[in-house]
């Protein structure tokens, strides 16, 4: 499991006689990459001068809003020459508005913040935001400032879900700190819960806002495991999503490279193993993220080649512990409709419990009933339903068979129950769909229904 903590100031006096230690520690936890945040001049020389000691540790340059009525043109300049001479220098901040301690003029706070968003979008830099008490006039100015030319993080965020999905449209991500383990810190919780994962990161704010059970000690980047196993049980998800989602989101923000991995074609969501076979599929779905990017939950699905049989069971192997197989990823698996027989039979032969994600429209596609040739295997499937009408359907779901799509769709859904354990129909939940009118035709049909959030697979 890889964990990164996305913002931490380990580079001051409180770690100054077991730094090594508290590295190691660390990467027990799988914690192998760090933010070094800088909060003014001399913690910004500091941070750089760790990057480039340590691997793993990367950082910004910046003041804060504590300092800004001592900040001049030369620290400007400082700064600048700093994130221009040293690569590992991926950001700017930590910088903002801090209203609630007021150590600086306020009209000083803005003038500071404004230019170091200058400085950033000359510099092509993602941006690290301080917002505390100030949420109106971090976003008014992030807007005035055309800040998402850049996009960055609200780190220790403390708004409220409303201005979270704001930041999320002007490309910021969220990051979550220790404080989301605090009992009386439901504001934050419901931030977590409302917003997607993939535009999360998790942090320590190291030294400061250690994390339950240690509060009140001082933090460090081995703790922002107890940050990742919070919002885990708030999504309903494991904390190697939550890892492996927030790490891949930091790197793409910082834009820290990654190595180069073979395809991905078996890949755990929670407690199930899903094989990624083809990213070819029948529909073009308005809603669907694949046409954006191959990536869901942390993981990367594009594929170089379709897999084989040998291919997809020997992925499988590699996953001694889990509750069932769903053939899904970014495409339509039954378009293999040979190899989702062959892996499915053996499968069934190992004792798994085997489920399909498919659009439905098998039968149009083969030309014949295939639901009796997959029923000796399968437990569950899952239709794509998406709408209540054929208009609808080819207007969200852009089916190459216009209305027979729909129609052989609900047909799908109809004589799977004839045939199949459990038949779920599903519907993403797009803006001005009726939920309700696609639930009822989903009963109608004898099938189980569910509602799917916008850009969710599995």
């Amino acid at each position: 499991m890889e964990l990164i903590d996305s913002h931490s100031h380990i580079y001051g006096e409180e770690f100054a006689e077991d730094l090594p230690e508290v590295l190691e520690r660390a990467g027990q936890a799988g914690v192998n990459t760090i933010m070094a945040v800088g909060a003014d001049l001399p913690s910004s020389i500091q941070a750089v001068e760790l990057a480039a000691a340590y691997d793993g540790i990367y950082c910004s340059v910046g003041i804060h809003p504590h300092d800004a009525a001592g900040v001049t043109e030369e620290c400007y300049q400082k700064i600048r020459e700093l994130a221009l001479a040293h690569p590992k220098v991926v950001a700017i901040g930590e910088v903002g508005l801090d209203f609630y301690r007021d150590r600086s003029p306020r009209d000083a706070q803005e003038e500071v913040f404004r230019r170091f968003i200058r400085l950033a979008r000359e510099l092509s830099l993602p941006l690290i935001i301080h917002d505390r008490d100030a949420h109106d006039r971090i976003m008014t100015i992030l807007k005035e400032e055309h800040a998402h030319e850049v996009g960055g993080v609200l780190h220790c965020f403390s708004g409220d879900l409303e201005m979270a999905r704001e930041c999320i449209e002007m490309g910021f991500y969220i990051s979550i700190p220790g404080t989301v383990t605090y009992p009386s810190n439901h504001p934050l919780r419901e931030v977590v819960a409302g917003v997607r994962m993939e535009h999360l990161l998790v942090e320590t704010d190291a030294p400061y806002l250690s994390p339950v059970p240690h509060r009140g000690k001082r933090n460090e980047p081995a703790l922002v495991a107890l940050a990742a196993e919070r919002v885990a049980e708030v999504k309903g998800l494991s904390v190697e999503d939550v890892a492996r989602i927030t790490s891949l989101n930091t790197r793409r923000l910082f834009r820290i490279g990654t190595k180069e991995s073979e395809d991905t074609i078996a890949y755990m969501i929670r407690r199930s193993l899903y094989l990624n076979i083809t990213n070819r599929c029948s529909n073009r779905c308005t809603f669907c993220p694949k046409f954006e990017e191959l990536i869901v939950k942390g993981h990367e699905l594009k594929l170089s080649h379709e897999p084989d049989f040998n291919e997809v069971m020997a992925q499988v192997g590699k996953y001694p512990d889990f509750d069932e197989v769903v053939f899904c990823g970014f495409g339509e698996p039954l378009l293999r409709l040979d190899l989702v027989k062959e892996v499915g039979a053996e499968l069934k032969r190992r004792g798994y419990r085997v489920r399909i994600n498919t659009d439905g429209q098998a039968n149009i596609v083969h030309g014949r009933n295939i639901l009796p040739e997959i029923a000796p295997f399968i437990d569950t499937i899952s239709v794509s339903l998406n709408a209540c009408d054929a208009e609808t359907y080819d207007r969200l779901c852009r089916t190459p068979y216009g209305a027979a799509g729909f129609e052989g769709v609900c047909d799908f859904i109809r004589e799977g129950t004839q045939h199949i354990k459990r038949v779920v129909a599903s519907a993403v939940a797009v803006p001005g769909l009726d939920i309700g009118r696609v639930k009822a035709l989903a009963e109608s049909l004898g099938a189980e229904f569910r509602e799917r959030e916008c850009a969710e697979v599995g």
